[in-house]
């Protein structure tokens, strides 16, 4: 079905441009992440595969953090500047709320805004980076000294590269196919699969004795099941949506006498999984960063485990940081004040429910309970493949598996809707061109 419906899409040449732009955005970024920062001694990040925060900046940065490249950044500090702007939207800053409510001209200024705080963190996270790999690894990450010059030097590439990724994702977003964050971490991901199951292989049917090979086989077989039972599950609740009757009095003309109000049973979709990724991997990578200044303060590597998902408080900040998000996201997503007015402007309201505020309550009241569903789904999806590499000491390409697929699946699903969109969208202008 989907190569059906991508075959009818590539006959459509508006689809077929937006879709080979979207391609040739993302080549450029998959050149740019085999880059590695001029003077960065490349043996030195071998040592750093199995680090939990370095392995999750390089799941967000779409696997470009393994070559310390110059976008090793990724998107993640375009993605915590969103969130702090969405966040300062919610009656924290006047300004930024003002703006939230000017249409097309707030948007523009909230955007404006995302890009300096971008900027700023991506600075400041980059230098993070650098004290923690020079920390973390058993050799010299550079060729020069690290005093400040060099910290200056790399942290400004790296932040140029983070201004040059979110930008390459804003022309995805404006002029090609799909959400632009989304596509380059999906790209990163699908590019790295082949050598995790690779590596898998190797790991249970290579490097081991032949007495061994059924245990691997079955080891291999219930793996492949498990990620196929993640896929369906996933790709079940993603689509599945809540269905709220709407009714239009006799006074919205040309309107239907019923319809509903579609809700996704988890209507956050992928992005708290994302922005906990983004949020843990700062503090981690400062905390490191004052470590390695100072050695002795212990109460650093103390707080550190709150940000290491391989560890029982790790997997519970994580948890709750996609829990808080998913909430937060929800409300973003569908805002039930604008929802309520809408429908009230429409003439149409929900049946048994009272217009205004008594629809605005419902609504809150509804996506609450769909947030909480969302949540402890995301959670465990995130969570089950880094339990299972605790429990039954699984390689570590196992761990960040769950939230791969999430991405990978989520992703996918959006990206089919809009191309069934597209098509809809030709066939409807298609029909009046002709009626006319």
């Amino acid at each position: 079905m989907f190569f059906k419906l991508l075959k009818d899409a590539l006959k459509v040449k508006n689809v077929r441009k937006k879709i080979l732009f979207t391609l040739f955005i993302l080549f450029v970024f998959r050149i740019g992440t085999h880059i590695t920062v001029p003077g960065v001694n490349a043996k030195s990040l071998e040592a750093l595969s199995n680090v939990p925060f370095l392995n999750m900046l390089s799941l967000v940065s779409g696997n470009a953090m393994r070559n310390f490249s110059v976008f090793a950044l990724g998107v993640s500090p375009y993605i915590t500047a969103s969130i702090i702007v969405q966040l300062l939207q919610m009656d924290i800053l006047p300004k930024f709320v003002e703006w939230g409510r000017q249409g097309e001209v707030g948007r523009r200024k909230l955007n404006q805004a995302t890009r300096y705080i971008s900027v700023v963190l991506a600075f400041v996270q980059s230098i993070g980076i650098i004290a923690s790999f020079n920390a973390l690894s058993g050799a010299k990450l550079t060729s020069m000294p690290l005093d400040w010059k060099t910290y200056l030097i790399i942290g400004s590439i790296l932040t140029t590269g983070s201004v040059i990724v979110s930008w390459l994702g804003e022309l995805i977003s404006d002029k090609g196919y799909g959400n632009g964050t989304s596509m380059i971490i999906f790209a990163g991901i699908i590019s790295s699969l082949p050598g995790t199951f690779y590596e898998i292989y190797e790991d249970r049917f290579i490097n081991i004795e032949s007495s061994r090979l059924v245990e691997s086989a079955i080891y291999v077989a219930i793996l492949v099941v498990l990620i196929l039972v993640v896929i369906y599950f996933t790709t079940f609740v993603q689509q599945a949506e809540y269905k709220i009757p709407i009714q239009y009095t006799k006074r919205a003309q040309g309107a239907p006498s019923s319809s509903y109000l579609p809700l996704k049973l988890n209507p956050a979709g992928v992005i708290p999984v994302i922005f906990a990724g983004s949020i843990t991997a700062i503090p981690t990578s400062i905390i490191q960063f004052l470590a390695s200044q100072n050695r002795s303060i212990g109460w650093l590597l103390n707080i550190q485990e709150y940000f290491d998902y391989s560890t029982v408080k790790g997997m519970v900040v994580y948890a709750l940081l996609i829990i808080l998000f998913t909430f937060f996201y929800t409300f973003v997503q569908v805002n039930p004040e604008k929802t309520a007015e809408s429908l009230q402007k429409s003439a149409a309201y929900i049946h048994g429910v009272r217009p205004g505020n008594g629809t605005e309550k419902y609504l809150s009241t509804l996506l609450k309970r769909l947030a909480a569903i969302g949540s402890l789904f995301l959670s465990f999806i995130a969570l089950l493949p880094i339990l299972a590499q605790n429990l039954f000491g699984l390689s570590s390409n196992i761990a960040f598996l769950g939230t791969s697929l999430i991405i990978v699946i989520m992703t996918s699903i959006e990206g089919i809707k809009q191309l069934e969109g597209y098509l809809l969208k030709r066939k409807y202008v298609g029909f009046m061109e002709i009626t006319d």
